[in-house]
């Protein structure tokens, strides 16, 4: 699924996008976030997706906090 994530640095600043578009991940990732459903995302803002594109930005979302190396430090009370 995450072959379906493209960086390009020629394209929005470099940010990951939708593979064969223009769609930026975070885009996709901020409609979920809204509520709405996978048939939404594609009926009415971003035609060109199929599903599997909306799990691949899930998946490289989770990736990266998979990823993500936290530094907790501890403050006084």
């Amino acid at each position: 699924m995450i072959a379906r994530i493209t960086v390009n640095p020629n394209i929005h600043f470099g940010k990951p996008c939708v593979k064969g578009t223009r769609i930026p991940v975070q885009s996709v990732l901020e409609l979920l976030d809204e509520g709405l459903s996978f048939g939404q995302i594609i009926q009415e803002f971003y035609p060109d997706l199929e599903v599997e594109d909306i799990h691949a930005c899930l998946q490289y979302a989770i990736a990266l906090v998979a990823a993500e190396d936290i530094h907790l430090t501890a403050t006084p009370a």
